[in-house]
């Protein structure tokens, strides 16, 4: 059992290096001038190793979006932890206040990867289709803090849970905030007070 532990420890260890790596590949180098071949070298690993701990360039892509999601330092996965605070949400203000914190929070750790992603998508079939996933995995995600609002007393317009989903994703997505933030210049406090108050109005 310990010796498994340890190579369990060991394989996760071995992951996250391979992950890091690709992480500062892509977002140095670009999609497609970042090789298999270039994260092993990184990473200080063989080349079969990338594959089997994490798979191809598509399947690190989605790696790393997730470990940059997720933040620094060991904790539960991202859907585990938007739902704890949302249970945690006393009121509909409250659960606003969650949504509009965690784009603030989490669109500048994945901004990087995210553009990765969109530029790889116009040149990769597989980038192609990680996408589309992800952008449909956030918009049923979404659902949940849509039926959270309606508990907390909003959607009272009639709004369907599917529709209040895609407000949430619509005002939230990643493009939204590089289009302001980044390329736009607006500061931080400045975009979550404009999400909050937007999905605010949206969501009443």
């Amino acid at each position: 059992m310990e010796k498994t532990t340890r190579r369990s420890i060991q394989a996760a260890g071995t992951r996250d290096a391979i992950v890091d790596a690709a992480g500062r590949l892509f977002t140095a180098d670009g999609y497609v001038r970042t090789t298999i071949d270039g994260i092993a070298a990184e990473s200080g690993v063989a080349v079969q190793t990338v594959y089997n701990s994490v798979g191809n360039k598509a399947a690190l892509l989605s790696a790393v979006l997730d470990s940059a999601a997720a933040g620094p330092g060991p904790q539960a996965g991202v859907l585990e932890f938007m739902r704890e605070r949302t249970r945690q949400a006393a009121d509909f203000q409250a659960l606003i206040d969650v949504l509009a914190d965690w784009f603030v929070e989490v669109h500048p750790r994945t901004a990087g990867i995210n553009t990765v992603i969109a530029q790889a998508a116009a040149v990769d079939e597989a980038a192609a289709r990680l996408e589309k996933e992800r952008g449909q995995q956030r918009l049923r995600r979404y659902e949940e803090a849509a039926a959270a609002a309606r508990s907390r007393g909003g959607l009272s317009s009639g709004m369907a849970d599917a529709e209040g989903a895609a407000a949430i994703w619509s005002l939230g997505h990643p493009q939204v905030y590089r289009t302001l933030v980044q390329d736009s210049g607006w500061t931080l406090p400045a975009y979550r007070a404009w999400i909050a108050r937007a999905l605010g109005a949206a969501l009443a």
